[in-house]
């Protein structure tokens, strides 16, 4: 099948070259002229606009998927495309968009008779070699024609039609969620074994010893022991975690609905407490401690004791 492909980062990028090692054939469009050079080296022909992209397509329907940041540049990106699509032809939006919004612009897109499917993609930077997981939102038919791409793109038992519009959206939201609480379990646990009684203890070793019949075992972890093999004591990394904005859209849909999230809920404010140097709460705290209990707080630099 034919593809157009907006977006050539590190997941658009690497689908471009995996459609194209299972005989697609990929048009590509990107800003940046480093991501088009690297998939010109795998086949993948460039375009040098949005409009170029869409007039290179051949085959009816013409199927154009955006692998672009959530939020605004989607929207910029969808209704672009969408403008320059005839009824029936398909568009596709990879990134992490909230599912509500795909809900709008399927809408949107119905108007124009242009069929338009949600597909929550995980899989990072390795879905090149193993594979995405695809979690797909919109109409059946749609769905169908577009399948060989999708089959191309993930691993055997990788890919799912979830429901209707934004379906598939609201999958990887959830995904996401609990990735964020994996994560900051695996992150605890290892700050654990660094603070403990035992000096030096190989956290690496750890790892790959826990990836042999333990029931912690993941993907996760095989990670983990993969960032300890380059930095024993992540000397090199700082602290500060960002998030992609579906661990809020989780938590939003666990009080909406009324269902208990705790732990996806603290994870996602930890990530936020990592973002502060030198949180104005926890002086609060010091103060309260120090008022009721005369308890010492340590003062900033360059301030006088009091």
């Amino acid at each position: 099948m034919e593809i157009g492909l907006i977006g050539l980062g590190k997941m658009g990028g690497n689908m471009a070259e995996r459609l194209m090692q299972h005989g697609h054939k990929v048009y590509g469009c990107d800003p940046s002229p480093e991501a088009q050079e690297r998939v010109r080296k795998v086949g993948v022909e460039t375009a040098g606009s949005t409009a170029e992209l869409v007039g290179k397509l051949q085959q009816t329907p013409k199927v154009v998927w955006a692998m672009v940041k959530s939020g605004d540049v989607t929207e910029k990106v969808l209704l672009e495309t969408a403008a320059l699509l005839k009824p029936g032809d398909i568009l596709i939006d990879g990134g992490n968009s909230r599912f509500s919004d795909s809900q709008r612009r399927y809408g949107m897109m119905k108007e124009k008779q242009i069929s338009f499917l949600d597909a929550g993609t995980s899989g990072g930077i390795w879905g090149l070699t193993e594979g995405y997981c695809m979690m797909v939102g919109g109409d059946a038919e749609a769905f169908k024609a577009v399948e060989p791409i999708l089959r191309a793109l993930a691993p055997e038992g990788g890919l799912l039609h979830a429901g209707p519009a934004g379906a598939g959206h609201y999958v990887k939201m959830v995904h996401n969620g609990i990735e964020y609480a994996l994560m900051q379990s695996y992150a605890e646990g290892f700050e654990i074994l660094k603070a403990s009684p035992y000096p030096n203890l190989d956290l690496h070793a750890i790892c790959d010893l826990w990836m042999h019949g333990s029931v912690v075992r993941s993907w996760l972890l095989d990670l983990a022991k993969d960032a300890f093999a380059k930095d024993p004591n992540l000397d090199n990394i700082v602290g500060y975690v960002e998030d992609s904005g579906e661990g809020r859209w989780t938590v939003q849909e666990s009080i909406e609905h009324a269902v208990p999230a705790p732990v996806i809920m603290l994870s996602l404010c930890l990530r936020f407490r990592s973002r502060q140097t030198d949180s104005f709460s926890m002086k609060v705290l010091a103060a309260l401690r120090n008022e009721f209990g005369g308890h010492a707080v340590r003062k900033a630099p360059g301030r006088p004791a009091v």
